[in-house]
């Protein structure tokens, strides 16, 4: 092995080392972003817009020039996506800054790559903290009713008591077509006690089950 050939392949190992160092830092910082504007965050979610950049990186850095391997990595890419369950459009634009991290460091703007990274992270978390959903006053009111009572109208004088807003968000019958289940999203009024409209709501549905929680990330399914 003459001396060229051995500093082209030190090159090459550090280009990949560098590569691979900027990318899981990509990964760091979607990560953290990830953390920072989900209520409940999946350990695995964030396990995985760690990793992915680096993982896309050493594809496109292995599959550079060669078509062959560019179709077969494309054919990988595409049965993780058929594989995957349906999830918020936030993960799945996470999952996406992922990949475009990892592809730009593969093609060897590295530093390009952690620039896009970091202001992509800055107009996420700036563009959550503008709109901040009001979770700490709404919340997602499941009742349960029986099959013959109708409902509408049935609770409107409890919640403009309790709550400022107040939307049937479905409906659904439950139980073989013996019960409805009612699924309102609700903004609770300052001072109002929670138990007390629960009780109030347990009188009108006949002590049936009554669930108020916070509302579900995964709603925004793309």
């Amino acid at each position: 092995m003459n001396i060229i050939t051995q500093v082209n392949m030190l090159s090459s190992i550090q280009t990949a080392a560098t590569g691979l160092i900027i990318s899981l830092l990509c990964g760091v910082i979607v990560a953290v972003v990830y953390r920072i504007g989900t209520n409940r965050p999946s350990k695995f979610m964030m396990i995985s817009t760690l990793i992915v950049p680096a993982i896309v990186q050493a594809i496109i850095m292995m599959v550079n020039g060669n078509i062959g391997a560019g179709v077969a990595a494309a054919g990988a890419f595409s049965l993780v996506r058929f594989r995957s369950i349906p999830g918020s459009s936030r993960d799945i634009c996470m999952l996406f800054l992922s990949m475009a991290s990892g592809l730009a460091c593969g093609m060897g703007f590295m530093w390009y790559a952690l620039i896009f990274t970091v202001i992509i992270a800055i107009v996420i978390v700036a563009a959550e903290k503008l709109v901040p959903p009001n979770r700490a006053a709404m919340r997602q009111l499941k009742i349960i009713i029986p099959e013959d009572m109708d409902y509408d109208g049935t609770f409107d004088e409890i919640f403009k008591e309790y709550t400022n807003s107040a939307r049937l968000d479905y409906v659904r019958t439950i139980r073989m077509g013996t019960m409805y289940e009612l699924v309102y999203i609700i903004t609770c009024k300052a001072g109002k006690s929670e138990k007390e409209m629960i009780d109030k709501i347990r009188c009108r549905n006949g002590n049936l089950s009554v669930s108020c929680g916070i509302i579900p990330d995964s709603k925004d399914e793309l």
